[in-house]
């Protein structure tokens, strides 16, 4: 029995982050369902469905999410009583609402969200007995809902945006830096296709945490926009560490699958052997230098003699490779120069000198946007298109 009870604690206590939001979002719920009864007649309900659908993990997703289901709302409810007025409640109208609905959102250029949100909120406010008095009711209580969803969802994470940025770094970074010391480990040794490919199989789900990293960067950016106690100057460093990361992991992940076709075609040649494995690990270990130092808050670069230990591999490797070109196979001369390309890319991250780090990363798809295109770019538009034809007949007869 003790062994039980332990045991389902410990299911909890390992989850503590879930066991957090959860219990943010039942309590959210039940906050919205009381507000709305007691601010709008009946609306209670309809505000804990909100509220359901509009928290998330994080303050910012939460805006995102709760204004789209207020845009939603809007259009919906605008729709479903110009549908009912014409048609009636019935299958009709039902049919018409969300067919409009789909249309206004398409014409809207609203995002992934909001689009869905739209023909979903419209259905809400359609319900039985729709009419003015109605729409205005369940307008109200999904503004409520997602008002409460935006509040609570603040206390949903133990962690500030930007230290949710810090653990993603130091997470995926100890992983790729575990990885290299494993791949050169394998290469000292003389490693098998299957070893080989086993490595490349880690280094792509490596590659799958990236939009993760991604989204969380943006969202430690979007948050020190506008929230006070956040500095925009720190988040701007973890953007940049984060595209950083993001360089390095697709290093990995290519010096894996280099490996794994030298293994297919015969293995890599005795005479690099030994070069490769001390390139490897000389990477495997400035990452974890790096790491290190994020975990102990210093607000200082990498270590350069870790970087430079970096290039001063690639280059020995590089030597070496040149100067027995005439005994190696020109397949596996092309593949061990693509590692040296690889390793001092790896360095260039890490010490963030990269002309590539600077490049323009676009924040986010259009799909993830609450409206794609901008209102005010949207009107532009179509005032061109409606003006273009009568600017025609002007000019044709005046």
């Amino acid at each position: 029995m003790k062994k039980l009870i332990k045991r389902t604690i410990k299911l909890f206590s390992d989850r503590r982050a879930w066991v957090r939001q959860i219990i943010v979002i039942s309590i959210g719920c039940s906050v919205a369902w009381q507000l709305g009864d007691v601010l709008v007649k009946n609306g209670g309900v309809v505000a804990a469905i909100i509220c359901g659908l509009s928290i998330r993990v994080s303050l910012y997703k939460s805006v995102r999410e709760g204004f789209g289901q207020i845009v939603g709302t809007a259009i919906g409810a605008g729709v479903a009583l110009l549908s009912v007025w014409a048609f009636h409640f019935g299958i009709i109208s039902i049919a018409v609402t969300v067919l409009l609905c789909s249309v206004v959102a398409r014409g809207l250029h609203l995002g992934e969200v909001a689009s869905v949100n739209v023909p979903v909120t419209a259905l809400i406010v359609i319900g039985p007995g729709l009419s003015e008095s109605t729409a205005a009711t369940r307008f109200a209580s999904t503004v409520i809902g997602a008002g409460v969803a935006i509040i609570f969802s603040y206390f949903s994470h133990a962690k500030t945006p930007a230290e949710r940025m810090n653990d993603k770094i130091i997470s995926i970074s100890t992983k790729a830096a575990e990885l290299l010391a494993t791949m050169s480990e394998g290469v000292a040794g003389g490693y098998t296709q299957k070893q080989a490919g086993d490595w490349l199989a880690k280094a792509r789900l490596l590659v799958e945490e990236i939009p993760s990293v991604r989204a969380q960067a943006l969202e430690a950016k979007a948050h020190a926009k506008w929230f006070p106690t956040a500095e925009k100057d720190e988040a701007e460093d973890l953007y940049t560490k984060g595209v950083g990361v993001e360089h390095t992991i697709v290093q990995v992940r290519t010096i894996a699958r280099t490996l794994f076709d030298s293994a297919v075609e015969g293995g890599i040649p005795e005479s690099v052997k030994r070069r490769i494995a001390h390139a490897l690990s000389t990477a495997s270990y400035a990452i974890s230098n790096k790491v290190e130092e994020i975990e102990d808050g210093e607000d200082v670069f990498i270590d350069e003699t870790a970087t430079d230990d970096i290039r001063s591999a690639g280059a020995a490797l590089a030597e070496q490779l040149i100067q027995g070109a005439h005994d190696v196979d020109q397949d596996q001369l092309v593949r061990g120069i693509s590692l040296v390309t690889n390793i001092e890319r790896i360095a260039d991250s890490l010490d963030e000198t990269s002309p590539a780090l600077d490049v323009m990363t676009p924040d986010e798809p259009a799909s993830n946007k609450i409206i794609q295109i901008s209102p005010i770019e949207q009107t532009q538009k179509w005032w061109k298109r409606v003006f273009k034809p009568i600017k025609k007949v002007f000019r044709r007869y005046f």
